[in-house]
């Protein structure tokens, strides 16, 4: 279940998109963008723009099964697409979104990529997956390409990067995970365990999360009801830990502000296999 409302994620779509857009005013959307190797600014707000405008029509159109992600996969475009105007695109296809999942309303019946099968899902995942390429936009545009750089210019509000977080570790534990990350299976079944945690938040934000590996399935809590030392334990700032799931970060050093303890192979198979679902 997320912790933030379906009218806060609603919200947060636009409100991203609009921090996104004052990253990439003036900027050469030429640059490549170093967090989505291949892909250049242009090619990063096209794939943004057409995943809104594809979820939208899955809501609007009360779609029972899965829609062409045409929209979603296909950036190409003009190479001298005028900036402003594809900016004013990417506006335009987050508040459709919005407005679309407002008016649906939670309750409405329609086709998910995963458990769901309501807006709330949609508004969820939209949010949280501008969240993130507002970061690679970010990237692409501050001076400054490594990890650490990466720490000090992207920010997210503590309670939507606990969100996010806890997304993530929703899909980690469905069940199509294990069968896409066969590395993972050699660490189960031994009462191992992943701990994140975040530094710098306040004690009520619980961002605590406790990765366990059972016989057949992958589970988590927040907070963490920890008996004894984690396997690996991961530890930094909230907006790290959603870059180092998210693969936007190395798992090790490089002066990210990231500090692990324990198993890094663990880590680094958990990673390969919760996020199979970037590399579809």
């Amino acid at each position: 279940m997320a912790s933030l409302s379906f009218d806060r994620h609603c919200a947060e779509i636009t409100a991203q998109t609009a921090l996104l857009r004052s990253h990439v005013d003036g900027a050469d959307f030429a640059a490549p963008v170093p967090t989505c190797p291949g892909w250049t600014l242009r090619e990063l707000i096209r794939h943004i723009g057409g995943a809104h405008r594809w979820v939208e029509q899955i809501v609007r159109t009360r779609a029972t099964s899965p829609v062409s992600e045409e929209r979603v996969n296909d950036v190409s475009g003009a190479p001298d697409e005028d900036p402003a105007a594809l900016c004013a695109w990417l506006t335009e296809g987050a508040e459709q979104l919005a407005d679309t999942l407002r008016s649906a309303g939670p309750d409405a019946e329609v086709w998910t990529v995963a458990p769901g099968g309501t807006p709330v899902f949609w508004a969820r995942r939209m949010a949280h997956e501008t969240v993130v390429h507002r970061a690679d936009a970010t990237f692409a545009t501050a001076p400054g390409s490594g990890p650490h750089s990466r720490i000090g210019r992207f920010t997210v509000a503590d309670d939507l990067a606990v969100d996010g977080l806890d997304e993530w570790m929703s899909f980690g534990s469905l069940p199509v995970t294990l069968a896409s990350g066969p590395g993972i299976r050699e660490f189960m079944g031994r009462g191992r365990t992943l701990r994140f945690q975040a530094t710098g938040t306040a004690p009520e934000a619980a961002a605590d999360w406790l990765v366990g590996l059972g016989e057949d399935a992958l589970t988590w809590q927040r907070p963490a009801d920890a008996a004894g030392p984690a396997t690996v334990t991961v530890r930094g700032p909230l907006s790290g830990l959603l870059l180092l799931v998210y693969g936007r970060l190395p798992s090790q050093g490089d002066g990210s502000g990231i500090e692990v303890l324990g198993d890094t192979r663990l880590l680094d198979a958990w990673r390969e296999t919760t996020g199979f679902w970037l590399r579809e």
